[in-house]
């Protein structure tokens, strides 16, 4: 089975979706941006609309029809990308990494495009969490499912420490790691002052900076 492709028979919601989180974190100027894993390019150009983008660049394994001023088919791990080095304001992987073969070459190479200073923001599943470490430990049961953070097309799985290490040995400065949380869990975080963090939060989204 080719996990890379089999993510595409997810539905076309799945792959516009705008990632306003993310949207939220880039500063308001003309930057020049780059989404791995872009789908169909909602984010980029919400960015555009946002007066946050002067170039939107989108890398995808699958060849989708977007309004990008560049849309690149191919596989990340594969491909040479056609800009110098240094060249973008920001690259994103929003949910890329987990299905990479080898995501911490694959960090270093991309930072090679960022320019100093630039931005790199990925959000990452956090194996972690409490329902996946149940099912795993106490019902002794790793069944990959359709999506979520056991999605069967993820090939690595990552605690928070690792996602950091991640961002780390590409030589990326840790600006800050934030998450999302639903009602209920949000008020357990404020309850425990945090300290269950790591075990309520599924998905951290680290923003780092190259040095």
């Amino acid at each position: 089975m080719d996990v890379k492709k089999e993510m595409y028979k997810k539905n076309e919601a799945y792959f516009n979706k705008i990632r306003s989180e993310i949207v939220s974190l880039i500063p308001s100027k003309e930057n020049k941006i780059l989404d791995i894993g872009c789908g169909i390019g909602g984010t980029l150009l919400e960015l555009k609309k946002s007066n946050k983008a002067s170039l939107l660049v989108g890398v995808d394994i699958h060849a989708f029809e977007t309004k990008l001023d560049n849309f690149i088919v191919g596989d990340i791990e594969q491909i040479d990308l056609p800009y110098e080095k240094g060249f973008f304001d920001v690259i994103i992987c929003a949910d890329v990494l987990e299905h990479l073969i080898d995501p911490w070459k694959t960090v270093k190479r991309l930072t090679e495009y960022l320019k100093p200073s630039g931005l790199f923001i990925a959000s990452i599943p956090n194996v972690r969490e409490l329902k996946t470490m149940i099912k795993i430990f106490l019902s002794g049961d790793f069944r990959y499912d359709e999506a979520g953070i056991l999605d069967k097309t993820h090939l690595r799985f990552f605690c928070k420490k690792n996602s950091v290490d991640l961002m780390r040995q590409a030589d990326l400065m840790i600006g800050r790691v934030t998450f999302s949380l639903c009602r209920e869990r949000n008020i357990m975080n404020k309850m425990s002052l945090g300290l269950f963090e790591e075990f309520i939060v599924d998905q951290y989204l680290i923003v780092a900076t190259k040095t």
